[in-house]
C-alpha cells in the first residue's frame, strides 16, 4: 500500500496540513487502484532552526488560499449584492461568461444585466468540486435556482453549474450554465 511522506518547516496551520493530506491521499487515489483505507499520508515537520536550504534558514511561506472558500465567498457576497465584497475576490482581467455568450468582467456589470431578467435569484448547492494544477485550481459547483422573474412568479428545482478558475487567490474566470431560458419558455 502506498505511503506518502512530507516533511514541511514547522508553523503551517492545521488546517492547511489536513488539506494537504486528504488532497495528497485523493492524488495517490486518482492515479492508482489503491484500497482508501490502504493509503498512508506522514506529515512530518522541521524546526526552521534545524532546515537549511542553500545555506540558508528558511521559514514555511503562507499557506494558499483555499479555492472553494473564495468560490463561496464570492457567490455569498453576490447574492447578498454586497459587490464590492464580491469584487474583492477577482483578479484583474477576470471575466464571467453566462448562457448566450455574454459576458462580464465586473460584479456591477452583472448586477445591471439581470435586473430586467428576474427580481432575484438563489443557489442550492448540491456539491463543489475543485481540480487542483500547478499555477492554481479549477473549482465546480452545481444545484440548482430558484428565486422570482420580473413579474413576480416564483420559479425554482432550476439547474446550474458554475466552473470558475482561482490563481494566486483571486478568480480570473467563471463560466455559468442554466437552464433558466428552459424553465422561461418552456
Amino acid at each position: 500500500m502506498p505511503v506518502v511522506r512530507v516533511t514541511l518547516i514547522e508553523g503551517y496551520p492545521a488546517e492547511t496540513r489536513r488539506l494537504l493530506g486528504e488532497r495528497l491521499t485523493a492524488a495517490v487515489r486518482g492515479t492508482m487502484a489503491a484500497p482508501l483505507e490502504g493509503i498512508t499520508v506522514a506529515i512530518e515537520e522541521v524546526r526552521p532552526d534545524n532546515y537549511m536550504r542553500g545555506g540558508t534558514s528558511r521559514v514555511p511561506g503562507a499557506p494558499s488560499p483555499d479555492p472553494q472558500a473564495l468560490v463561496r465567498g464570492f457567490l455569498e457576497a453576490m447574492e447578498a449584492r454586497d459587490l464590492d465584497r464580491a469584487s474583492e475576490y477577482l483578479a484583474e482581467g477576470f471575466v464571467m461568461t453566462f448562457p448566450g455568450g455574454v459576458s462580464f468582467s465586473r460584479p456591477e456589470e452583472l448586477a445591471a444585466w439581470a435586473k430586467g431578467r428576474y427580481r432575484f435569484v438563489r443557489k442550492t448547492y448540491e456539491g463543489f468540486d475543485t481540480a487542483l494544477g500547478v499555477e492554481g485550481a479549477t473549482v465546480f459547483c452545481f444545484g440548482t435556482l430558484s428565486g422570482e422573474w420580473p413579474d413576480g412568479t416564483a420559479f425554482s428545482g432550476v439547474r446550474f453549474i458554475d466552473r470558475f478558475e482561482v490563481e494566486a487567490g483571486k478568480l480570473t474566470r467563471q463560466m455559468v450554465w442554466n437552464d433558466l431560458a428552459e424553465t422561461l419558455h418552456g
